[in-house]
């Protein structure tokens, strides 16, 4: 059960500061300096939470990173699910904390939707939508499996290349769909603003999980194939 605490409460903190720094400065990548700040709010909660968590659960925090661990062989079906299971409860959670902040404190929400995801940057394109989180998600979990690989040894190093790799999809992601490569940092925010009164994230949503898990599992197979030939390679 501790591990998946662990994976509520990152997946917690990364909807809280992520989608919380977006609803403060906006992502407006005319004006450029909300839209980094955004990145680098989710990239380094990752680093945060990476060396907080991670020696307990693998700080996975994000169900698409999970299936490709799971595809890798890294993890049982039922942890999985519990994985899965944790980290939409810990968005909503994350979720349900700015809807305090925000609502009590009176800021605010520059993004009209606590952050969530949406298809205004490719003009309203399903398959824009799907293509670009598809890529992008791919990009970061081929990345995550990379890095933590025991062939890598890169250890300590690991939480700060994946967060660097989750600053840098953001970078490219946020002007076009606000950057998910998590579908339950996108579940969260669409069910809150929902709650809210506005409806249209929620309607996008599934954009944002079967692009994502699209995605991790291509970037799952891809590097199970590369790391196959390594190995035949070094017989």
């Amino acid at each position: 059960m501790k591990k998946y605490l662990a994976e509520f409460i990152g997946t917690c903190v990364l909807v809280t500061l992520g989608c919380g720094t977006a609803m403060l400065v906006g992502c407006d990548a005319v004006l450029g300096s909300g839209y980094i700040l955004t990145a680098f709010a989710f990239g380094l909660t990752i680093v945060a939470m990476a060396y907080s968590i991670g020696n307990i659960s693998g700080c996975h925090i994000n169900p698409a990173v999970s299936l490709g661990v799971l595809i890798s062989g890294g993890m049982s079906v039922v942890d999985f699910v519990g994985y899965v299971i944790a980290q939409i409860l810990g968005a909503f959670a994350g979720s349900g904390i700015l809807a305090l902040i925000f609502g009590l404190g009176g800021v605010t929400d520059q993004t009209g939707g606590y952050g969530s995801n949406g298809l205004a940057g490719v003009d309203g394109s399903i398959g824009a939508g799907l293509v670009v989180e598809a890529v992008l998600t791919f990009i970061f979990v081929i990345a995550i499996l990379g890095v933590t690989s025991k062939k890598a040894g890169h250890g300590s190093f690991a939480g700060i290349v994946i967060g660097l790799s989750l600053t840098l999809v953001h970078i490219l992601g946020i002007g076009l769909t606000g950057t998910s490569v998590n579908p339950a940092r996108s579940i969260g925010p669409a069910i809150m603003a929902a709650i809210d009164g506005n409806t249209t994230p929620l309607g996008e949503l599934w954009v944002f999980i079967v692009g994502p898990l699209v995605g991790a599992t291509v970037a799952a197979v891809v590097y199970k194939i590369l790391e196959s030939d390594d190995e035949k390679k070094e017989a």
